[in-house]
């Protein structure tokens, strides 16, 4: 018969700023399928979606925020 212990571990999450966020964006029009591809800055993103609609007309874009997270163990 083998026993195990188990105990509670306190950790916490948060942002790790040498990830840095992503920014991307995504042309929602029905048969579009467009996208900005990842970029590093939001205005990037948003000046993709401003000239996709400046040379189809679409208007609707779905933007996502991507960030990265470390969790580390509390001491």
């Amino acid at each position: 018969m083998t026993r195990s212990v188990m105990r509670y571990v306190p950790h916490t999450i948060r942002h790790a700023p040498e990830s840095g966020i992503t920014y991307e964006a995504f042309c929602v029009a029905y048969g579009c399928g467009a996208e900005s591809g990842p970029q590093e800055e939001q205005e990037t993103a948003q000046d993709w979606c401003l000239q996709h609609t400046g040379r189809t007309g679409h208007d609707l874009f779905r933007r996502v925020f991507t960030d990265h997270a470390r969790v580390t163990r509390e001491q």
